[in-house]
């Protein structure tokens, strides 16, 4: 059984109110489902606005999505209580987007880090401050900065300190929601490669939310292409890279740069027109699905 199973999620907003027009709710997810296995990074890729971000919210209830189903060891997340949902959140946590925005800016790092332990009520006070001291050393920080803020470290410092608040719990389950997008390209192959390492050391599952498919290709072991709302395109990550089916994976991959600057590549052009958006996904290889005709 997979520890994490998306089953037929949704996710409508409502369009603006006005007197002449009575239009349909936006879905932002629209039917999304797949499965993750104990162990595994999955990776969750497509352009901005594909609906990569609601998806990884709507899984952990940050976000309430509109119907679907969310299991989690075959116990479904959006039926839960308040209560269980609270002992539930102690196996499943997220690491967020922006290293900026997602620290309290008056608080001090060991605080930070401290802060779910405090929340679950884990540990003596001299308890949590020695795992706090020892997450620290987990994710590369040296201990003796606990008491430093959020503004005396740098991008990839803050996004180590999140990494280490959402391990915190133990958690069985991160979701890796563009962890690297707001930090430098020198940075962020050591953020990647310091999730794998954890994953390895510590056994998590991963969902890896991203756009950059480079990324995507180095850490994850299976991906789904997400556009408009809906996956398109699912397979392991070689079998994606070497023969994308749907046109949309296609173009992504297309535009991903290459590192020799005087290679040439053939950018595939895209056309949303000719897409079927209702095209269910059918089985195109082993383990491979595409939403087309």
């Amino acid at each position: 059984m997979p520890l994490v199973e998306v089953r037929d999620l949704v996710k409508g907003y409502a369009r603006p109110r006005r007197p002449w027009r009575t239009d349909a709710p936006v879905r932002a997810v629209d039917g999304v489902s797949f499965a993750i296995e104990e162990g595994e990074t999955f990776g969750l890729v497509g352009e901005s606005g594909s609906g990569k971000t609601t998806t990884a919210r709507c899984m952990l209830r940050l976000v309430e999505p509109t119907s679907g189903q969310v299991l989690f060891r075959g116990e479904d997340v959006l039926a839960c209580t308040a209560r269980r949902l609270r002992e539930l959140r102690r196996h499943m946590q997220i690491v967020f987007q922006d290293p900026y925005s997602s620290l309290n800016p008056r608080m001090r790092a060991g605080a930070i880090v401290e802060e779910p332990l405090i929340i679950h009520r884990v540990g003596t006070r001299e308890g949590r401050r020695g795992r706090v001291a020892e997450l620290f050393r987990t994710v590369g920080l040296d201990p003796a900065h606990l008491d430093r803020l959020p503004r005396e470290f740098s991008g990839g410092e803050r996004q180590r300190i999140g990494l280490a608040r959402a391990l915190a719990l133990r958690p069985s389950f991160v979701i890796a929601d563009e962890p690297v997008s707001a930090l430098d390209v020198s940075i962020q192959a050591q953020v990647i490669n310091l999730l794998a390492d954890l994953q390895g050391q510590l056994g998590l599952t991963c969902l890896l939310v991203a756009h950059d498919l480079r990324l995507v290709e180095h850490a994850c072991s299976r991906v789904a292409v997400m556009y408009r709302g809906r996956i398109v395109e699912t397979a392991p990550t070689a079998a994606l890279f070497a023969r994308p089916h749907h046109p949309y994976t296609r173009a992504l991959l297309s535009a991903v740069p290459v590192p020799d600057p005087d290679a040439r590549r053939a950018r595939v052009e895209f056309d949303a027109g000719a897409v079927n958006l209702t095209a269910p996904l059918r089985e195109v290889g082993p383990e491979h699905s595409a939403a087309i005709p």
